[in-house]
């Protein structure tokens, strides 16, 4: 596999059969993923803005923030990182930017979104878009700048939430005839929806099963026999990795003890097993001879 890009690994991949990605909002959450058979992860804006920042998920990190994000990611596991890349940061010729800072960092693709910035997370009200046109020219603007021509270009459109299920049928295709590799309708809103979106817009196509939108959590069975190649779970570890952590402080503050917790942590020998803690003591003691601190 070392002499396929990332991208052309998650193509073949959603090409074999449909594929789940799961968020990996650390290099170990990646890491687990990749031990459970997953075959790609994806780095959720939200998850970053929320678990790295403490911020909304409303456009306030920069593409810098992102792409050193998705290199980590990259570097913790041998899976293809999908990303993603908001608006793309500014216009069509920031665009090209961020695709190159992507790439560089080893994605293996990104998703854009056609609304206005200040962005807001896909499954809340309020979403304002850009014109067709404008969000085509970005789409010309990734495909255009990036080295690899695997290196995957995901249109995602808001549509259905603002214009209405036609809309994003029709922006759908527009974003296909501009050069995007696969379509992401966000926020669609009923299983119907799903299956007739499926069944309007020719192309690879990715749903998003997020918890607490508008979109019902379908079975991932049932979405790939509509058609789907992929499906996001793109802030499922984080949400369960938080309510698990207040879950722990809770009991400690009531208790005085973590003592009645410990049988729900992640061990320390799964913990090392983990970061490979064993493999970097032999090369410390191979390179030095001594015992490591």
């Amino acid at each position: 596999m070392a002499d396929r890009s990332p991208g052309a690994r998650l193509r073949e991949a959603w090409t074999a059969h449909p594929i789940m990605i799961p968020g990996a909002f650390n290099a170990l959450t990646a890491r687990m993923a990749e031990r459970l058979g997953f075959e790609a992860v994806y780095l959720s804006g939200g998850a970053l803005s929320a678990g790295w920042a403490g911020l909304p998920d409303i456009g306030l990190l920069s593409v810098n923030e992102f792409a050193e994000a998705a290199r980590v990611l990259v570097s913790a596991t041998s899976l293809p990182v999908l990303c993603d890349a908001d608006t793309g940061f500014g216009e069509a010729i920031n665009v090209e930017r961020t695709v190159r800072l992507y790439e560089t960092a080893g994605a293996a693709g990104l998703h854009l979104e056609d609304q206005i910035m200040p962005k807001r997370c896909g499954h809340l009200s309020g979403k304002t878009l850009v014109e067709s046109k404008a969000m085509e020219a970005k789409i010309r603007a990734a495909t255009s700048a990036r080295h690899d021509p695997d290196f995957v270009i995901i249109a995602r459109t808001d549509a259905r939430s603002v214009e209405g299920f036609d809309a994003a049928v029709s922006r759908a295709r527009a974003y296909l005839v501009a050069g995007a590799d696969m379509i992401f309708p966000e926020a669609l809103e009923s299983a119907a929806e799903f299956a007739e979106f499926a069944r309007l817009v020719n192309a690879p196509l990715i749903a998003n099963m997020t918890e607490f939108g508008k979109s019902p959590l379908l079975n991932f069975a049932d979405l790939a026999e509509m058609g789907y190649r992929a499906v996001l779970y793109p802030l499922t570890p984080f949400r369960a990795a938080m309510k698990a952590a207040e879950q722990t402080l809770a009991s400690l503050k009531r208790e005085g003890t973590q003592r009645g917790e410990v049988d729900r942590m992640l061990s320390r020998i799964d913990l090392y097993d983990l970061i490979g803690y064993t493999d970097w003591e032999a090369r410390d003691r191979a390179h030095f001879g001594g015992d490591p601190v």
